[in-house]
């Protein structure tokens, strides 16, 4: 069999490399995209570029179909948060962040439409729970995640039968800095998320056993967001 293709975004660090190396391990070939260097591997083609630019996108996918022929997954994890207050962000960056964190994942639906209506390919994208609760000064990037889990839900309508699905991550420790006990006790499942963590929710919603699977989104932050917190 041909083996399977996937592009991922964001993929040189953290989540995004997690999810590229499962899929590796998977028997996957990935085209993995990031504003910052990484080695290529055997099966994994690097493209340095920016996914918030549209001629960027749309080579990076002509070129991956051209060497590939065929593409099964997409998986947009691209992003990145401006911390600061309101009355200190300006227009400027509020755009940044909504152009790499969600009008990326609209130019890539566009550019890889046919190729996945072709494989009766999946689509995952990288939420978050800032997209349901909310610590100060991170509106633009709240606002981009809250736009990524309707987009999603609007692209499983629009590419059926293109399966579209959202991951929406809590805690998850992507530095490897050191975390205390009360880090991880106050999750109810008892310890901080870990890429791998995400990783293998994404690999099972590019597969075959979620193909009853669309539309959805996937909170994933060790019932964080379940968790009544009052003040004593």
């Amino acid at each position: 069999m041909t083996a399977r293709t996937a592009i991922v975004t964001g993929a040189a660090r953290g989540i995004g490399g997690a999810i590229t190396a499962r899929l590796l391990r998977d028997g996957w070939r990935v085209t993995a995209i990031d504003r910052d260097p990484m080695a290529a591997a055997a099966n994994l083609h690097v493209e340095r570029g920016d996914v918030a630019d549209e001629g960027c996108v749309n080579d990076v996918v002509h070129r991956m179909l051209v060497r590939e022929g065929r593409l099964d997954a997409l998986v947009c994890n691209a992003g990145f948060m401006i911390r600061k207050r309101l009355a200190d962000l300006g227009l400027s960056e509020w755009r940044a962040v909504l152009d790499t964190n969600l009008t990326s994942i609209f130019l890539l639906a566009k550019a890889t439409e046919s190729a996945l209506r072709a494989s009766k390919g999946a689509i995952v994208t990288l939420g978050s729970t800032r997209a349901q609760m909310s610590e100060p000064d991170t509106e633009s990037y709240s606002a981009s995640k809250g736009g990524i889990a309707a987009l999603t839900h609007a692209l499983a309508i629009s590419l059926a039968p293109v399966r579209v699905n959202c991951i929406s991550p809590g805690w998850i420790d992507t530095q490897g800095a050191p975390l205390s006990a009360e880090d991880h006790a106050q999750h109810p499942v008892g310890r901080v998320g870990v890429p791998d963590d995400v990783a293998a929710l994404a690999a099972y919603l590019l597969g075959p056993e979620s193909g009853f699977v669309t539309g959805s989104e996937f909170v994933i932050d060790g019932g964080m967001t379940r968790k009544m917190i009052y003040a004593e």
